[in-house]
């Protein structure tokens, strides 16, 4: 099983685990819902490595809001498979991160689903967005610089592409 900040292929890990029963439904497949639950557990994970854990959070006051996401099923996640959740920062400023998460079948290797996320560091006394403090900007820069050279995957940026805006 993959350890929560361990880079493999250039990206890192910030979430593994088995696909639980409660997670599934009459199909056998699991549930929609679940696959977000999954990963905003691995955006945990993120903040976590971060220095955003709940230790970090208490001390500084500081957390991290979603401001948008975005989901892709690529093939089905079955009951008692075990899986890892690997990202990768696509973009960063002062006060935000955009993150790219990847469902990855521990067994297999492929990748089941995606999520990119738009990620805003705030400041909880507000709450009002907030300059990433130096020791966090710090880590999120050591743990980007890996990636600084990889393109971005197929599927960011994607928006539903079919119907006509009315």
């Amino acid at each position: 099983m993959n350890k929560i900040g361990q880079f493999k292929d250039g990206l890192f890990c910030t979430w593994s685990g088995p696909i639980s029963s409660e997670w599934v439904d009459y199909n056998g497949h699991l549930r929609d819902a679940f696959y977000m639950l999954i990963f905003s557990y691995a955006s945990d994970g993120f903040m976590d490595l971060i220095g955003l854990d709940e230790a970090g959070r208490n001390a500084s006051q500081r957390t991290i809001y979603t401001l948008e996401t975005h989901l892709n099923y690529l093939l089905e996640v079955k009951q008692g498979g075990q899986y890892a959740v690997m990202s990768q920062i696509l973009a960063t400023d002062s006060k935000r991160v955009r993150l790219f998460h990847n469902l990855i079948n521990l067994e297999t290797g492929v990748n089941h689903a995606t999520n990119e996320q738009a990620l805003m560091h705030i400041d909880q006394t507000g709450p009002k967005a907030a300059v990433f403090n130096p020791d966090v900007a710090q880590k999120l820069a050591d743990l980007a610089l890996p990636q600084n050279n990889m393109s971005w995957p197929e599927n960011a940026g994607r928006a539903i592409t079919f119907g006509s805006k009315k």
